[in-house]
């Protein structure tokens, strides 16, 4: 059985909900965020500044998206990363809204819009993952979930 496969099987089920669902769940501001695709001010959201060592998870499923090693200040006023902690956690979308052509990033599990992805990060990737703050919770000292074999 190939990886591919094995990895495809092991999959959760997307992860859906009504929206009075998402409203009872999520503050009003990670609503706006996640569930239609708003974008928080820059320096006013949590986690822009956020130092601390641990792991970034999305505020709507709790799935793991990025640790504090691959975090940066790109001085963009929102974190950024250069490494997702596993690239199936989050899928990849054109958006061509506000007259630019961006890559949107979103949760693989549960579809919650969580920023856009940009070519001009640091090595190794060269990639700046721009998320919202409101979008994720910071599990502080959270590992990397554990590889599947």
């Amino acid at each position: 059985m190939s990886d591919e496969t094995t990895r495809h099987e092991k999959a959760s089920p997307p992860i859906r909900k009504t929206t009075a669902e998402w409203m009872e769940q999520l503050t009003p501001e990670q609503f706006y965020v996640t569930r239609q695709s708003g974008t928080e001010r820059p320096f006013t959201g949590p986690y822009w500044d956020n130092k601390l060592i641990g792991r970034y998870d999305c505020v709507c499923c709790e799935t793991p998206l990025f640790m504090s090693d691959t975090k940066f200040d790109s001085g963009c006023g929102w974190p950024s990363f250069f490494e997702a902690v596993d690239p199936n956690a989050i899928r990849e979308l054109e958006d061509q809204s506000h007259g630019m052509i961006r890559t949107e990033i979103r949760c693989s599990s549960c579809d919650a819009h969580l920023g856009h992805v940009f070519p001009d990060g640091p090595p190794p990737t060269g990639l700046r993952y721009c998320l919202n703050g409101h979008a994720m919770n910071f599990v502080h000292g959270g590992r990397p979930p554990a590889k599947s074999e």
